[in-house]
C-alpha cells in the first residue's frame, strides 16, 4: 500500500507565509500534507497519484474573506467560478446581508430584498436561524470549504423590518440573543452593510451592542462601513470606535476611497487604521483588485427612500413627487455616499443585471437612457421599480493609483467581494477573476509586490485572521488545500462585457487532497466542507 495518496514533485513551493519560495516536494495522505521534502527524496512509488509540477508554484488554496456566495451555493455547490480561481475556501455572509436569522413577520421582506443574491437559486425559505440554513449548505455536498458571517441588517430585519427608527432596549436584547444564536451556530463574526437599509438606519451604539454579544466568542466584526467617499475617514473612526468599546476585531472590508475628489484619501485612512491598531485594537483591512465598485443599482437613492423595504420603495417611485424628492437630494442634497456622484455621473454606471429589463445589461445608465429617450435618472429610476430593487451595476470610481496603493500595506488582505447572478447575466468580473489578477497583472507584471507577499495576502494571512489554523500553509499537517499555477502565465481573463470568462494559467486545484480542477475542467468532486468557527 502506498504511503501517500499524492506526491506533487518539480514544485516551487510558495508556502503562504511569505518566506522566498523554494523548489520541493509536498506529499498528501487522508485530505492532510504529510510530507514536505527536498526534489527527489520520495520516490514515486510511494504514492497513488504523482503530479509533475513541472517547475511552477504550489501553493496554499487562496481563501476568499470576503464573498457573497450564500445563496449560489443551493445552485452550484461547487462554486465553479472561485474554484477556477484557486479558490478553495471561501467565507460568506457579508455587508451585512444573510439568509438568516428569519422571522416569520419580517421573512417576505427578506426574501425580497436579497433577491440580487439569489443568483437563480431554488429557495423555500423554510429556515429561521443561521444553523438551520448551514445545514442545508452542508446537505448540498460542497465543492469547496465555506464559512458564514451573520449578517447586522438581517438580524436587525428580523427584529425591526425596515423600520428607521432608533432600536430600543427590548430590541436591542433580541437582536443580542439572534447574535449569540448565530455564534453558537458557528457563524466566524458579525457583518455589516451601513449603506444599506436596514442597517443604514442602526446608530454606533447599537452595532456596539450587537458585537458585545459576539465579543466572547472570539469572531470578528467584518464592516461595510457607512461611508467610502466623502466621509471615509470619520466612517473609519467609527469602525475602530466599535471594536474598541466592544471588544471585538475588526475587519474593514473592500477598502477604498470612492470619487475623484476622495482619491488620495485612502493614505490617511490606513494611517487611522495603523494608529488603532499602535493602541491595541486588532484590525485588519481586506481589498478586490478592480477600480469600479458592484452593488444593487438602488444604492444610488438617497436613504429614505428604502423605509420599509422594496414595497414602500417602489411606491414611492411610483409618486411623482417622492421622484422629484429623490432628485433634489441625488442632485443637491448630502450626507449620504452619493454613488452618482462618486462616479462622475450616469455614464460611470453600467448595469450588469436587471431580469426584468434584460435589454440594459451591459450599458451604462447614460447611454440606455440615451436610446430609450427621455432623462437618465428618470430612466434609472424606472429600471430599479421594473426590477424591484434586484437590479445590479458597476460603478466605476476608483482610482488606479489608489488601487496599488491599499494592496501593498501589510495589513490589507484579498477578498473577491464578488456577486454572483445566474448564468445568463454578467457579474462584475471579479467574480471570476480576482486571485490571478493580482497575481498576474498586479504582481508580475505591475510589480505591485513580490509573488510570496501576494500569495500570503490570500492564504495565511487570512487564515490567521479568522483562526483557520488549519488552512492557509503549506506545512505538515494542514488540510490539503493546494493550487498549482504558472506563475509566467497566470492571469485573470474577465472582463466588464465578457465577465464569466475563467482565468489562465492554473493548472491543479486540490480541495482537502482531492483534485477538482484539472487545467481548468472541473472534475466533479465534490470534497468541500462546511467550517464553523470553533466554540468558546
Amino acid at each position: 500500500m502506498a504511503r501517500f495518496d499524492l506526491l506533487v514533485i518539480n514544485a516551487r513551493i510558495v508556502d503562504g507565509t511569505g518566506a522566498p519560495w523554494y523548489r520541493g516536494e509536498v506529499a498528501v495522505k487522508d485530505g492532510k500534507i504529510a510530507y514536505i521534502g527536498a526534489p527527489g527524496e520520495t520516490a514515486p512509488a510511494d504514492a497513488s497519484k504523482v503530479v509533475d509540477a513541472g517547475d511552477k508554484v504550489v501553493s496554499p488554496g487562496f481563501i476568499d474573506i470576503h464573498a457573497h456566495s450564500d445563496f449560489l451555493l443551493l445552485r452550484d455547490p461547487a462554486d465553479l467560478g472561485k474554484l477556477r480561481q484557486g479558490v478553495t475556501t471561501e467565507i460568506v455572509g457579508q455587508c451585512g446581508l444573510t439568509p438568516a436569522p428569519v422571522s416569520e413577520e419580517y421573512k417576505d421582506l427578506l426574501k425580497q430584498y436579497t433577491s440580487f443574491l439569489h443568483a437563480g437559486a431554488e429557495l423555500d425559505w423554510s429556515w429561521r436561524s443561521l444553523g438551520d440554513y448551514l445545514k442545508r449548505v452542508e446537505d448540498a455536498r460542497l465543492g469547496i470549504n465555506v464559512g458564514f458571517c451573520v449578517g447586522h441588517g438581517s438580524i436587525r430585519l428580523a427584529v425591526m423590518g425596515f423600520s428607521s427608527a432608533k432600536a430600543g432596549p427590548e430590541e436591542l436584547a433580541k437582536m443580542q440573543e439572534l447574535t449569540r444564536e448565530a455564534m453558537e451556530d458557528g457563524a466566524f463574526g458579525v457583518s455589516s452593510g451601513l449603506i444599506y437599509p436596514p442597517g443604514m438606519y442602526s446608530d454606533t451604539e447599537e452595532l456596539i451592542e450587537v458585537c458585545r454579544a459576539a465579543a466572547p466568542y472570539g469572531a470578528v466584526y467584518l464592516t461595510h462601513m457607512r461611508n467610502e467617499s466623502d466621509h471615509l475617514l470619520e466612517a473609519v473612526k467609527e469602525a475602530i470606535r466599535i471594536g474598541e468599546e466592544a471588544g471585538i476585531p475588526v475587519q474593514i472590508v473592500h477598502h477604498k476611497a470612492c470619487g475623484r475628489q476622495n482619491w488620495g484619501l485612502v493614505r490617511e485612512s490606513l494611517r487611522l487604521i495603523e494608529e488603532a491598531r499602535a493602541r491595541g485594537l486588532d484590525i485588519t483591512v481586506d481589498q478586490y483588485p478592480y477600480t469600479a465598485t458592484s452593488t444593487t443599482l438602488s444604492a444610488i437613492l438617497p436613504p429614505w427612500a428604502q423605509v420599509g423595504g422594496v414595497e414602500a420603495l417602489c411606491a414611492r417611485l411610483d409618486d411623482a413627487d417622492e421622484r422629484a424628492r429623490m432628485r433634489e437630494d441625488i442632485e443637491h442634497g448630502g450626507g449620504w455616499e452619493n454613488q452618482i456622484v462618486s462616479c462622475g455621473g450616469l455614464d460611470g454606471i453600467l448595469i450588469i443585471y436587471a431580469p426584468a429589463t434584460p435589454e440594459v445589461q451591459g450599458k451604462t445608465v447614460a447611454a440606455a437612457a440615451e436610446e430609450r429617450g427621455g432623462d437618465p435618472l428618470e430612466f434609472a429610476f424606472d429600471v430599479i421599480k421594473a426590477n424591484r430593487g434586484a437590479a445590479t451595476a458597476c460603478y466605476f470610481a476608483l482610482c488606479e493609483d489608489d488601487v496599488k496603493y491599499v494592496m501593498r500595506h501589510p495589513l490589507v488582505m484579498v477578498g473577491s467581494d464578488g456577486i454572483p447572478t445566474p448564468p445568463s447575466a454578467q457579474p462584475h468580473p471579479r467574480m471570476n477573476g480576482t486571485f490571478p489578477r493580482v497575481l498576474g497583472h498586479y504582481s508580475r507584471d505591475e510589480k505591485v509586490m513580490p509573488l510570496e507577499e501576494a500569495v500570503r495576502k490570500m492564504t495565511g494571512f487570512p487564515a490567521a485572521r479568522l483562526k483557520l489554523t488549519n488552512k492557509g500553509q503549506i506545512a505538515v499537517g494542514k488540510d490539503a488545500d493546494l493550487v498549482i499555477f504558472d506563475p509566467a502565465t497566470i492571469i485573470d481573463r474577465a472582463t466588464y462585457t465578457d465577465s464569466q470568462l475563467p482565468p489562465a494559467g492554473i493548472d491543479y486545484v486540490f480541495v482537502n487532497g482531492v483534485k477538482v480542477i484539472d487545467h481548468g475542467e472541473y472534475t466533479g468532486e465534490r470534497p468541500g466542507r462546511l467550517l464553523r468557527r470553533r466554540t468558546r
